[in-house]
């Protein structure tokens, strides 16, 4: 009688293991079966609406963040950490996947390789996340990528001569290609023009002709603020 009864009672256990292994406690209450839904996890109608519940997400510094065993890391996770969703708190370069400058914000990292330290693996703003980057007279990583290429930035101030549609802009270390070059009027933010003719990276002064369109640009003699996108 007894080994029947324990027969039973071993079954129950398992009986009741096999239950809860389909179901998910959150805040103490027990969800309905999940097998084969959708959803992996519901929180969203306890114990009530109008009581404030969300999801905290883990916060990190990517700007010294690196995934843990990048060569075994991607054997456990085959997606490389594709989709990682994290909350930053610091302002800087990461060192993970293709530098870029962060600012406090959320951030997912999307990476097509094959390894969580791939050259496409790269931290990407979320919409709504502080993405401005203050562009300074050193060189500046800015928050675009073209085609997968980051473009820099650097800001400075050239003299026009009032008469010529060339200006004198340096050309900035290791630069290779030109992607935007945005002038302010003399003591202001306003906005004068944005476009570049041509642009010389093989010399360093009287390099630029700027317009907008097919017309040139002829600046009133004076010092003028500008902002130079660019690739490397």
């Amino acid at each position: 009688m007894k080994t029947k009864f324990f027969k039973i009672f071993t079954l129950a256990l398992v009986m009741c293991s096999g239950i809860t292994n389909a179901q998910i406690k959150t805040n103490n209450a027990t969800s309905a079966t999940i097998t084969g839904e959708s959803v992996f996890l519901d929180a969203s109608s306890f114990p009530s609406n109008s009581i404030g519940k969300g999801l905290n997400f883990p916060r990190t510094n990517l700007v010294t963040f690196t995934f843990t065993s990048p060569t075994t890391s991607a054997l456990k996770f085959p997606t490389a950490y594709d989709g990682l969703v994290v909350y930053n708190t610091a302002t800087g370069t990461t060192i993970t996947g293709i530098p870029v400058a962060v600012t406090p914000g959320f951030y997912y990292y999307k990476n097509t390789g094959a390894t969580t330290n791939s050259t496409t693996g790269i931290w990407t703003p979320i919409a709504g996340a502080n993405t401005s980057v203050d562009i300074k007279t050193t060189e500046t990583i800015t928050n675009t990528l073209v085609n997968g290429s980051q473009v820099y930035g650097i800001k400075g101030t050239f003299t026009a001569t009032g008469s010529s549609a060339f200006v004198s802009v340096p050309v900035p270390t290791d630069m290779t290609g030109l992607y935007k070059m945005t002038i302010f009027k003399p003591g202001g933010s306003t906005v004068f023009a944005t476009g570049v003719q041509t642009f010389n990276v093989a010399t360093s002064t009287n390099n630029v002709v700027t317009g907008e369109g097919m017309i040139t640009q002829v600046y009133p003699a004076g010092t003028y603020d500008y902002v130079l996108e660019y690739f490397k």
